[in-house]
């Protein structure tokens, strides 16, 4: 009965057909709320916790078959639910009455729930959780997981990967979880073709083939374009909006060009390839300039063979159901993403180009520009020698894959319906100790240890759900598809995400993408853990002698596992670091493994996996414990007006164009002016009444909901307008 309960009271109406077994097909049934929530329906649903976990896991076979059982099942709650409900309007204020006299105590324990784990602890106090967690995480576990996880390449519906994906299953249903379930999805993806290689060629001036450039072919772009594409050959540093800005203002035209560029600048795959096409080029070649990334032989780098591959889909989920769930896609309209490229796109070797860019010919380039080939002068060109031009060939295929997400959760006891979610990568395509690994053995050792602190006497306030996300390669797919497919429910009730991904690339620099109201929590955690390289010192203690705790903050970006989180469901979300001031080089290649990353951290990859865990822990345990949720709400106020005076430097411009910046500036005022209002009834507030703290709780999360689903389109587009001018 509680569990109809909780279905009947979820915020979206979302039901599972799931097999036993991982990835069997799976039927959903889903509606969408198209409408806004009242206030006051808002408030009322903030004084009756209940928990959606149930919803999302509970099973729905033979739903033809059952239709007249679900309608008697109906009928019976309606009627209990009447009962119920009258019973607490009758009894309700004699409750609250007998509380104020100061006898509650004893209703409170036949309520079924006692004092202690109401306060979140059952008597266990803050620090005693935060000395148990430490107690608890084990560097063995993660080394043995990133050494497992990253044996083979495995990519999305390969059978590596579901073998890892069984396995993963297998372990979370060993801890005493909750709930351990998976969702199945069916996804479009992009792979090589199996017959057809890509290829590339120079050509003479009658158009002959003069050389055929070898190219491995596993090294791909997923969501390149496929097709050809011949001209001229135009250098473009790192494809940044200033870099085709300065090309342009040289006089220098890439119409029809096909355009190098190298790996990195801030900039992703997707973003070189969409501003490249932009500028009217008619394909791109993508390089690891060993300025960027280490080659040199005599030291631990990469070789000057090896190409870098990322997706090129500049967007997240599946890029044929923007907007839409891929649970099932008969019942949505088939569209294609505008994010998709409309050039062909290849990962290029050092090698590969320093052969091409050495027989360019035109301006140099920028002193900036001029990057380590052996045997480059930097030119831009866009001419050959010899009168040469350039050839390029993809071919990929659109294939549709079986993806699993995998779940497990622990039930928050005062407000379990409100979530705090840990979620990691699971695939690769190739071994993906970085990638992958890391993430994934970082999320199971703080499940596992989450799991042994509630039977250890730990009491959440708030649910923990920890995710192993399918197709993170192709630009975060699996995540994205659930959020597309819960929105209406996260939107409200997810308290923080936080993304695992690529933790652990040194053990030196700590990064810390995040959402501004995350960022006071995070400064209170790195002064709780200490730094994984300089022992006996605090993180923030070891950030402030390099120059300040505040370098360590950095906004999202748009590859991030926690991204989508904020940009599309409204979620204050987060994606920690550890690297090297030298670059880890083996990301996104076949040499990202166990042993190389070992390598590069000294053998100290459990150690300064298990403080990142430390770190994402005491965040967590913030989160799950305190009565009012430790997050910021003023922060964006100050954030907002940092961007509006760089937009305000360009206004004139941007009116010119159409665009008016002046809704951020009113969004800033009245943000600003509400933000205050709520800080100040809080603190007037008593926080250790559960009705109280419920309702302030809810407000303060519907902050990152109002910043950012209803203005996202139009904050892109104006992003999106405005870099050339900020750049």
């Amino acid at each position: 009965m509680d569990t109809t309960r909780a279905r009947l009271r979820q915020s979206a109406s979302v039901g599972v057909v799931e097999e036993d077994e991982l990835g069997g097909a799976q039927k959903v049934e889903m509606s969408f709320v198209t409408s806004e929530e009242e206030e006051e329906e808002e408030e009322e649903e903030a004084a009756r916790p209940s928990s959606d976990i149930t919803a999302l896991v509970r099973q729905y076979r033979h739903v033809h078959q059952r239709a007249s059982l679900l309608l008697c099942v109906c009928v019976v709650v309606v009627v209990f639910a009447t009962g119920f409900l009258l019973a607490y309007a009758v009894f309700g204020g004699r409750y609250h009455c007998y509380l104020a006299g100061g006898q509650g105590e004893e209703d409170e324990e036949q309520g079924g729930r006692a004092n202690p784990l109401a306060e979140g602890g059952a008597g266990l106090y803050l620090g005693e959780l935060r000395v148990m967690m430490r107690r608890l995480l084990q560097d063995e576990d993660i080394v043995n997981t990133v050494s497992r996880v990253s044996r083979a390449d495995h990519p999305p519906g390969s059978t590596e990967g579901t073998s890892l994906a069984s396995e993963i299953l297998r372990r979370f249903r060993l801890l005493p979880m909750d709930h351990t379930w998976t969702e199945s999805l069916y996804a479009t993806l992009q792979f090589p073709h199996r017959s057809q290689r890509s290829s590339l060629w120079l050509l003479d001036s009658a158009g002959w083939i003069v050389e055929q450039i070898p190219l491995n072919p596993s090294d791909y772009c997923p969501y390149s374009a496929s097709g050809s594409a011949t001209g001229c050959l135009v250098y473009a540093n790192y494809g940044r909006p200033e870099d085709f800005k300065w090309l342009e203002g040289a006089g220098l035209s890439v119409a029809g060009c096909v355009v190098v560029m190298r790996v990195g600048g801030g900039v992703t795959f997707a973003e070189k390839v969409w501003l490249a096409q932009r500028s009217g080029c008619g394909g791109a070649l993508i390089y690891p300039d060993p300025a960027d990334l280490p080659q040199d032989p005599r030291r631990l780098g990469l070789n000057a063979n090896t190409a870098v591959s990322e997706h090129v889909h500049l967007g997240s989920g599946d890029p044929f159901t923007p907007g839409f769930p891929s649970f099932n896609h008969t019942q949505f309209p088939s569209i294609q993403s505008s994010g998709l490229p409309l050039i062909p796109a290849l990962p290029i070797s050092s090698t590969v180009a320093a052969k091409l860019l050495s027989q360019l010919s035109g301006a140099s380039c920028p002193p900036l520009w001029r990057g380590r080939l052996p045997y480059v002068r930097c030119a831009v060109g866009p001419e050959l020698s010899a009168g040469h031009r350039i050839s390029m060939s993809v071919h990929n295929v659109m294939t549709p894959v079986l993806l699993n997400n995998i779940f497990s959760s622990l039930e928050g006891r005062v407000e379990p319906d409100h979530y705090i979610i840990l979620g990691a990568q699971r695939d690769s395509l190739g071994p993906g100790a970085v990638k992958s690994g890391v993430g994934t053995a970082i999320l199971l050792e703080l499940a596992r240890t989450f799991s042994a602190m509630v039977k250890n006497g730990f009491s959440p306030r708030r649910s923990l759900l920890f995710v192993s996300w399918d197709a993170g390669d192709f630009g975060n797919v699996g995540a994205t598809e659930w959020l597309e497919g819960y929105l209406s429910m996260l939107h409200l009730k997810a308290v923080a995400y936080f993304s695992l991904d690529q933790a652990v690339m040194g053990d030196d620099v700590l990064s810390a993408y995040t959402s501004p109201l995350l960022v006071d929590l995070l400064d209170a955690a790195i002064r709780q853990v200490e730094h994984p390289k300089h022992l006996g010192q605090s993180i923030h203690s070891q950030a402030e002698r390099e120059g300040g705790s505040w370098k360590i903050i950095k906004p999202l970006y748009l590859n991030s596992g926690a991204y989508s989180f904020t940009a599309f469901a409204g979620v204050p979300a987060m994606e920690l670091r550890f690297s090297e001031e030298r670059a880890y080089p083996f990301v996104n290649t076949p040499l990202d493994s166990a042993s190389r990353l070992q390598e590069v951290l000294g053998g100290r990859v459990g150690l300064t996996g298990r403080s990142l865990g430390e770190l994402v822990g005491e965040m967590v345990l913030r989160l799950a414990h305190d009565h009012i949720l430790p997050l910021r709400i003023t922060s964006y106020a100050d954030t907002v007006l940092q961007f509006s005076a760089q937009l305000n430097r360009h206004s004139a411009e941007l009116q010119s164009r159409g665009l008016s910046p002046l809704w951020v500036f009113s969004a800033r005022g009245d943000y600003s002016r509400a933000a205050e209002t709520l800080q100040r009834a809080i603190e007037y507030s008593d926080l250790h009444d559960p009705t109280a703290a419920r309702y302030y709780n809810t407000r303060i999360m519907r902050v990152q909901v109002h910043q950012t689903p209803l203005r996202v389109h139009q904050t892109h587009l104006l992003v999106h307008q405005t870099l050339p001018l900020i750049y």
